[in-house]
Formats: structure tokens, C-alpha cells, sequence
């Protein structure tokens, strides 16, 4: 089993000047927002979800993304909004964000 039910990776690369990366799209902070909202939600820790930066996901001329294992699902955001519904559908509730998925 694994350590935990979801593990959720932002991409938080930072690319050459003047090449796409999702950092330059506000990757840090959505992924340190998610973080944070993850844990009020109670929804942190062992068992529970997990939520990560990573390198590069190879995804970046499609928007700033995320991934959420087991599931091998693939996201793009725009806001917070777009990150709150990620975590309450998705994380939450099993239900995967089709607006969003890429």
C-alpha cells in the first residue's frame, strides 16, 4: 500500500529566458497555496494526500500543470479557483476535473 492515497506534483521548473516553464505562469505559489489548502482541509499526511513540486513534467507549452498519482491525471489552472475545485473535486471527492484536465 502506499504511503499515501494521492501525491500531487506541480511542476515548478524554471526554464532559459524566453522558453515556456510553468514557474513563469505562478507555479510556486499555486503549488505552496495548494499545500497550505490541503492542510486547513485536513486532508494532509500519511494515508491521506500528498502535495510536492517537481522538475519539469515535459508539459509546459500546455499551461502551468499538475499531476495527481495513482490516477495519472493531468491538470492545467489558471487561478486559485481552478486549484480549489482541483482539491475538493478531485482530491476530495474522486471526481476528476474535465474543464481542467489536459
Amino acid at each position: 500500500m502506499s504511503h499515501y492515497a494521492r501525491h500531487v506534483f506541480f511542476c515548478c521548473n524554471q526554464r532559459e529566458e524566453g522558453r515556456t516553464c510553468c514557474n513563469a505562469k505562478g507555479a510556486t505559489g499555486m503549488r505552496d497555496y495548494a499545500k497550505e489548502r490541503v492542510k486547513e482541509l485536513d486532508l494532509a499526511g500519511a494515508g491521506k494526500i500528498r502535495v510536492n513540486q517537481s522538475g519539469c513534467l515535459d508539459r509546459c507549452e500546455e499551461g502551468p500543470c499538475v499531476v495527481v498519482y495513482p490516477d495519472a491525471v493531468w491538470y492545467t489552472y489558471f487561478d486559485r479557483a481552478d486549484v480549489d475545485e482541483i482539491i475538493e473535486e478531485h482530491l476530495r471527492n474522486g471526481r476528476i476535473v474535465k474543464r481542467l484536465r489536459i
